[in-house]
């Protein structure tokens, strides 16, 4: 048999799918494998190698080399300059500051901004979460109906000596008050080279197969940015993969997937542009009384300072982010 049916042995103990147990002879020996529609995290749509599939149930991610176009990356960061440079107001944007400088003076370029958030309403950076190329892949995993949930453009700047460019390992559904898990994927493209030294994506691989956990600000002596909450438990001992990337690259990932980052330990900017996808035919949910109950407090808090209104539920301000980019929009 080939390499990919030896590790779709491998997935057994993962999936619950007797009925697509397939009993396969080869050469006189008997092998045992799953067909690919057995496989739970992905839909076979003749994009994705039976291999590719398996690596994304087995792992959580799946990084695709060159996807994104130099070209399109320098636009990106022209039009993030832009707004760095303040020569454009973007309606719902967040610019977020590394809390090592935010209380410094502020200088109009990108020293002063770490990540830009929710830039649904800025066309040429909303162009990332509609590129062809990433759609296609999306839809291996959301399914033909897509909402563009959540968008960043994420400028992790040198450390100052506090080690607060790091971001705390994490699970992205903790922020998501919608489901299934399974149909939310998120893709993140290196803007240039991006390495352990500037600070590279850090995955436990296979974490997604587990629960989300809880999540809280970490106990960091040089402080914590803010929205940056980290998994209370995970086991030290797990097995880590550093994400090095080049320019283009794009790696695509399951919400339960626990990631983090490192310090940027150069003297320049680590850029990234990154959006969560979810299938339109997602739904909301209550997180009264789960372990998101202190994420969507705070984020009511927020959205009630920032637009003046005192009955916002934490649903409500997904609700009104999300963007149809593919399809029809059946739910979210």
């Amino acid at each position: 048999m080939s390499r990919a049916a030896d590790r779709l042995k491998v997935v057994v103990n993962h999936l619950d799918r007797p009925s697509s147990f397939v009993q396969a002879s080869t050469s006189g020996q008997n092998v045992a494998y799953y067909q690919p529609q057995a496989l739970r995290y992905s839909f076979d749509n003749d994009l994705l190698s039976t291999e590719q599939r398996i690596s994304y149930e087995e792992d959580g991610f799946l990084l695709i080399k060159g996807l994104v176009s130099g070209e399109d990356i320098d636009r990106f960061r022209a039009a993030f300059e832009r707004i760095c440079r303040r020569e454009v107001q973007v309606p719902g944007l967040v610019v977020m500051r590394d809390v090592s400088i935010a209380k410094s003076e502020f200088v109009p370029d990108q020293k002063a901004i770490s990540k830009l958030q929710d830039f649904q309403e800025e066309p040429e950076l909303f162009r990332y979460c509609g590129l062809p190329q990433i759609l296609n892949y999306v839809e291996c995993f959301t399914g033909p109906n897509i909402m563009a949930m959540h968008t960043m453009l994420i400028n992790k700047p040198p450390d100052t000596g506090n080690k607060t460019s790091r971001h705390p390992m994490h699970q992205d559904l903790h922020y998501f008050p919608f489901r299934p898990a399974d149909r939310i994927v998120c893709s993140w493209t290196a803007m240039e080279k991006v390495n352990r030294q500037n600070g590279c994506l850090v995955v436990l691989p296979g974490s997604h197969h587990g629960t989300l956990k809880e999540h809280d600000y970490p106990e960091w002596e040089g402080g914590v940015n803010k929205m940056y909450h980290g998994v209370r438990d995970h086991d030290p001992n797990h097995p880590r993969v550093h994400l090095e990337m080049e320019k283009g690259d794009t790696v695509f990932f399951h919400p339960l997937l626990i990631h983090g980052s490192g310090m940027n330990q150069t003297q320049g900017f680590r850029k990234a542009i990154s959006c969560h996808y979810a299938s339109a035919d997602c739904y909301y949910i209550d997180v009264r009384g789960t372990t998101q109950e202190n994420i969507g407090q705070e984020v009511k808090e927020i959205a009630a300072r920032k637009y003046a209104v005192d009955d916002v539920t934490f649903e409500d301000t997904w609700a009104v982010r999300g963007r149809l980019v593919q399809g029809d929009r059946t739910n979210l």
